[in-house]
């Protein structure tokens, strides 16, 4: 019975050939981008899974004099970590983490420079679940240099040599000697944490750091124990950093835990958050989500609409089932049938669509989603299971609908589709249209917005400026180095600097003495060399540059207009120039000689926050500026090359445009807009296909009538205005409602930014007149063609 079931259904499918098709493209497509967006949505969910322990990151909230706002961010300090799990019964263990790059690692004759290298406590290997290969977990980081190596990073500095016993020298200012303990399984790429290998912290502990309250510098973890009330715990946070720091200056401090699993996608708003690899605004990938299943809702409602459309051409099958016998749960199931059929061959073109998907969400993401199937094999199964829920719950409606014919009505010819049944088709293609519209206009004011960041002056010239990143190693031949750069013709100028713009800088305490007594704050530092300010051509509105006599002793700092307003709210009327020449001072006496305008030295998700410049050579520059002359490129970047091997024969050069890096800086937002336009272009095409379905559907009802009109002189234009104008006053009732909604979503999305464009009317407007366009494109093509048909063949047709 099954089986005749199938037959019947595929006859009844391959006698509509064109709505099937049209239902199986419809549904293809839906199904395929539904798969990819969870399968990215799989894959974020799977950062850190196969760690068992109950870990929590410490995060501080730091609110200092001087600051705009308050900043959450990743640090804490070194001492927090053993006192706290000597002071808080629920913590069981805790491990520190502090982060190296480009660490040069030399065996024998070879020499490796790994990304990224990781310094961390005994307890490491007894909270987190990384697979030892070789090695002791429980020793192999407990004696000083002690290093564990990845997989990769073994083969690559040993060979085929094992490695564990082996001695290994860091040199990184001071050599230091490693000995081999472990080799681990290479990180997975859903983790966290991207390492290359792991050094016993142990090897650089100072004793006076476990007083060293303020320093913020490195990452701690907690393993605590099952079921500890985590908000009590926190609730006696502050009490704890009261004991603990000197005078008032617990209050700048919050502490609160996050857990592990959720420190990937729900710490967006964190900053200094350097351990958290692919970190993903979890609000985006909820997005993701309710927006791929609307997209697979609207492929379900094409089939349920060309299903109760096409449902009179079948009355007659029904009353003639009926009439010999056919009860409505056999005609039920054998609707229903068609409808799974249908879904299971949508489901088969879908799976050769998922493919090459997959590869470019992979390259548009920078992720590696096959890696969910490895992890979950159960996944073929539910996609079977999903593809026959979604062809029953399409088909439900329809087969609940056409079993229910009544025969004597059916076969005397009564008409069964009721001005309910038009009703519920035109609710549907309102709710295809709305949802449409909806993601037109976020996909535009998610674009404006990135082009707004990407595009607004940020104070400063980025445009042919490269960055070269330099180590404890590079940064001591600074000198040298932006010596022999400057005498290029094709290089414009060269400057230094600690941090490079559009990262998190850090913040410092500073000092300043006005005409009132001493005031203390903390305001973002950036430490430069003297020529910082003219290479990024950034302004000065009172005072003057840094004097190349003075760069030594670092005596001289510049404010930004921020800092400078900070300092002068307790002197109202006061000139920013009345600054110039005060006491001003971090970590030595100074004195103001200028004020710069304010530059988005972060990124535009931000508000410009205090900050003061100064040059100091002692802290060494990290970051090298070359800007470059205009169509000369090519030229500078041969010279900058063969100049750094001069100088560092043995040292890899690491350069990026500033632009580059900027880039980067706004990586997840440009992620973000294009899977939401490729969504949005998606639901418009799949919403195309059921209307073209039902238009093509309504013209083949109105053959006859098309025909009588047009021997009563009825034209083409009129043809098409009688098939189009009902669909037109939907799509249009779909514009009503789709409005208000992305109004209320999109200005909710933009108070992520601090900076950020206007929910312009015209963009709605410009939505609602391309999705009418579309739609009026996609039914006028069937209107013409049926205005253009010969009247006598629709006369003849019966």
């Amino acid at each position: 019975m099954l089986a005749n079931y199938f037959k019947t259904a595929w006859r009844n499918l391959w006698k509509n050939r064109v709505y099937s098709i049209i239902n199986v493209a419809g549904l293809a497509i839906g199904m395929a981008a539904c798969m990819v967006i969870m399968l990215f949505v799989f894959y974020e969910k799977s950062f850190d899974n196969q760690h068992t322990k109950n870990i929590y990151r410490l995060n501080e909230v730091q609110k200092f004099p001087g600051m705009v706002a308050s900043q959450k961010v990743a640090l804490s300090m070194f001492p927090m970590g053993q006192t706290m799990k000597a002071e808080f019964p629920g913590i069981v263990n805790y491990t520190h983490i502090r982060w190296e790059d480009k660490y040069q690692l030399t065996y024998a004759e070879r020499r490796l420079f790994l990304p990224e290298v990781f310094e961390v406590d005994t307890a490491f290997f007894r909270m987190f679940d990384f697979r030892l290969l070789q090695g002791d977990r429980a020793t192999a980081l407990q004696k000083p240099n002690s290093m564990v190596l990845t997989a990769s990073a073994a083969r690559k500095l040993f060979g085929s040599e094992d490695a564990i016993g082996k001695t290994i020298v860091h040199y990184g200012g001071d050599t230091v000697l490693f000995r081999v303990t472990g080799v681990l399984e290479d990180v997975p790429e859903n983790s966290q944490f991207r390492f290359d290998a792991l050094s016993s912290f142990n090897t650089f502990i100072r004793a006076d750091w476990s007083d060293n309250w303020g320093g913020n510098w490195l990452n701690t973890y907690f393993e605590l124990a099952p079921n500890t009330d985590v908000a009590a715990m926190e609730k006696r946070f502050p009490a704890y950093l009261q004991r603990h720091m000197q005078g008032d200056n617990w209050k700048n401090y919050e502490l609160f835990l996050l857990p592990l699993k959720a420190v990937h996608a729900h710490a967006a708003d964190i900053g200094l958050d350097y351990v958290n690899y692919q970190k993903f605004d979890n609000n985006y990938t909820n997005i993701f989500t309710v927006i791929a299943f609307i997209v697979l809702v609207i492929a379900c409602i094409n089939f349920m609409n060309l299903s109760t459309a096409r449902s009179a051409e079948r009355a007659k099958e029904v009353g003639i089932r009926k009439s010999i016998g056919a009860l409505r749960t056999q005609l039920s199931v054998q609707f229903l049938s068609e409808t799974v059929l249908l879904a299971l061959l949508a489901m088969v073109l879908a799976l050769l669509l998922l493919w090459p998907a997959v590869l470019y969400v992979d390259t548009l993401s920078d992720r590696h989603l096959v890696l969910v199937f490895d992890q979950h094999r159960w996944i073929p199964l539910v996609v079977v299971l999903a593809t026959v829920i979604v062809g029953l719950l399409s088909g439900l409606y329809p087969a609940a609908y056409l079993s229910s014919f009544q025969p004597v009505k059916v076969l005397k010819g009564l008409p069964q589709i009721g001005k309910n049944k038009s009703l519920l088709r035109n609710v549907l293609v309102v709710a295809q249209f709305a949802s449409a519209v909806f993601l037109i206009i976020s996909t535009v004011f998610v674009y404006r917005q990135l082009s707004f960041m990407q595009g607004k002056d940020p104070g400063f010239d980025r445009d042919q400026v490269v960055n070269i990143t330099l180590d404890d190693i590079s940064s001591q031949k600074f000198d040298l180095l932006k010596q022999q750069l400057s005498t290029n013709a094709a290089i414009a100028g060269v400057t230094g600097a600690m941090d490079i713009l559009g990262s998190h800088l850090d913040q410092s305490g500073v000092e300043f003495k006005g005409d009132g007594p001493m005031r203390n704050l903390t305001a973002t530092r950036l430490i430069t060399d003297p020529d910082y300010l003219r290479l990024y051509k950034i302004p000065l509105i009172a005072g003057r540059d840094f004097s190349h006599e003075k760069q030594a002793d670092g005596r001289e700092y510049i404010l930004n207009e921020a800092l400078a307003q900070e300092l002068l709210k307790d002197m109202p009327g006061k000139p920013v120039s009345y600054l110039i020449g005060r006491h001003f001072g971090f970590d030595s006496a100074g004195v103001i000689v200028g004020v710069a305008r304010n530059f988005n030295f972060n990124s535009l998700h931000h508000t410009i926050e205090t900050l003061f410049l100064f040059n100091m050579k002692k802290y060494g520059f990290y970051n090298l500026s070359v800007k470059l002359k205009g169509g000369k490129t090519d030229q500078a970047i041969a010279y900058i090359q063969s100049t750094w091997r001069s100088i560092f024969p043995d040292r890899p050069l690491e350069y990026q445009f500033l632009d580059e890096h900027f880039a980067e800086v706004y990586r997840a937002d440009r992620q973000v807009s294009n899977i939401v336009g490729i969504l949005a272009g998606l639901a418009i095409f799949i919403s195309c296909l059921g209307l073209f379905g039902l238009a093509s559907y309504a013209a083949e009802k109105r053959v006859k009538e098309i025909g009588i009109r047009k021997v009563m002189g009825a034209g083409v234009n009129t043809i098409v205005l009688l098939l189009s104008r009902h669909f037109v006053r939907l799509v249009l009732l779909a514009n009503l409602l789709a409005w208000p909604l992305a109004w209320l979503a999109m200005n909710r999305w933009l108070q992520n930014y601090a900076y950020r464009v206007q929910l312009s009317w015209w963009v709605f407007a410009a939505a609602g007149v391309a999705a009418l366009g579309i739609a009026l494109a996609t039914v006028s093509i069937l209107a013409i063609k049926a205005a253009m048909a010969s009247p006598l063949k629709a006369l003849r047709s019966e």
